[in-house]
């Protein structure tokens, strides 16, 4: 009698998942099994960055600088009427434009003529500011100003007027002023002239705004 062997061949079939299906399930597994924070301690109000022991406004004119704006310290409101003649005599800015009615009627006192129509073919525009940031050199501009939202990067050249009691160390201080009150519709942080190195990471400056930014610091 013969004997006859069988040879049987067994065959897995896996199930294919996709790289969603796998993502998916991963979250579910995190979501099931939370880590916990690994330095609760550091959870509170206190800032990344500490503010030195400088003066805000010399740090902010430093940072400012290095960015490539023009900063000027003002000891009065006179003295600052009397550089901003200067600027504008010097420029031959003969079309400024300034929406905001308190610059307005504060620079009229200088004989410097104003436009508040005429944003398209002006020479410069001029702002006021919510807040100076000393630790990144940079201005915060909101709907509060009343100076709309293309003013400060629409001119060619835009001058920031401010004084030392709006100065601040970090972002988060100068968010704190609105803590108590409404919120404006928008914020603009905007720091030095506006600069790009997308083209060949060559640096370039007054591409999408102005070419150059003033800040006058009048001490209040």
């Amino acid at each position: 009698m013969k004997s006859v062997s069988y040879c049987y061949d067994t065959v897995f079939i896996m199930q294919q998942t996709t790289p969603r299906e796998n993502i998916l399930r991963k979250i579910r597994q995190a979501l099931t099994t939370p880590t916990a924070i690994p330095f609760p301690q550091q959870e509170g109000n206190d800032g990344s960055f500490k503010p030195p022991t400088d003066e805000l406004a010399i740090l902010f004119a430093e940072k400012f600088t290095s960015l490539q704006g023009k900063f000027c310290y003002c000891e009065s409101k006179e003295e600052l009427l009397q550089q901003l003649q200067h600027l504008v005599q010097q420029q031959a800015l003969t079309n400024v434009y300034v929406a905001e009615q308190a610059l307005q009627q504060l620079l009229a006192q200088a004989n410097i003529i104003t436009a508040d129509s005429q944003l398209a073919s002006c020479h410069a525009s001029i702002t006021s500011c919510q807040a100076l940031i000393a630790r990144t050199g940079s201005m915060v501009l909101t709907s509060n100003n009343q100076s709309g939202r293309t003013t400060s990067v629409y001119a060619p050249i835009h001058i920031c007027i401010a004084y030392t009691n709006q100065l601040v160390y970090d972002i988060k201080d100068g968010l704190q002023l609105f803590k108590h009150s409404n919120y404006p519709s928008f914020f603009t942080l905007a720091t030095g002239p506006s600069r790009t190195a997308d083209i060949e990471k060559t640096l370039v400056v007054g591409v999408h705004g102005p070419k150059e930014v003033y800040c006058f610091l009048v001490e209040e």
